[in-house]
């Protein structure tokens, strides 16, 4: 198997300059494009992530990374099947109705990319309908929510009602997370998972997903 070893490195450090190069190199070597992404890359996000959970990266360093990801994945894109790229499943996310907090919401959505997922962002504002739209039309197998207030927090069980009425509760994994979430809440409203961070949003949507 290819040695990626040097484009896992180079991304755990941001270096995006030095990622970039690396996996032109190795397209130009003929290596596969999808163990590329999914070696090189992905495995390293894995471990920005895990990183992340520990404490001993924090977000300015994990946003390098997950932008230096995105750059190499646009030298990829053209190269990779529809496969390779949907390999993970997709993930529908938002913040709830009534909180317009996007910064952790954004993190995650990053993470998550960068793990390979396809992902919809839905913004902030999200109302319970919209989640529910976004699901049917996408065909997402996870919805994660994200609440930063307290006074929003109802609506994530709200959220969770409008999945039970649609039918679409049995069809889809939801995360929830957000400074006044914790696991106790994710167990009241009968979510799938808490995320304290983006960290471990990413590795819990892929055990939600495995």
């Amino acid at each position: 198997m290819t040695d990626l070893s040097e484009i896992t490195k180079a991304l755990i450090s941001g270096n995006t300059e030095q990622v970039c190069s690396l996996v032109k190199a190795e397209v130009t070597k003929g290596t596969n494009a999808g163990d590329i992404l999914n070696i090189g890359l992905i495995q390293g996000m894995d471990i920005v992530g895990e990183r992340m959970q520990s404490g001993d990266m924090f977000i300015p360093e994990v946003l390098m990374s997950a932008k230096t990801m995105s750059a190499a994945v646009e030298i990829l894109k053209p190269l990779l099947s529809a496969d390779d790229m949907s390999s993970a499943g997709h993930i529908v996310i938002g913040t709830v109705k009534g909180d317009l907090h996007d910064i952790g919401k954004n993190l995650v959505s990053m993470m998550v990319e960068s793990s390979g997922f396809e992902v919809t962002d839905l913004g902030v504002d999200v109302a319970p309908e919209a989640f529910v739209k976004a699901i049917q039309e996408k065909n997402a197998n996870i919805v994660a929510l994200s609440a930063l207030l307290t006074t929003t927090m109802p609506m994530m069980q709200q959220t969770m009602n409008a999945l039970v009425e649609s039918g679409l509760r049995d069809k889809v994994k939801v995360i929830v997370g957000g400074a006044p979430v914790n696991q106790d809440f994710a167990d009241k409203i009968g979510a799938d998972g808490y995320a304290p961070d983006a960290g471990s949003a990413s590795k819990l949507a892929k055990e939600l997903w495995a």
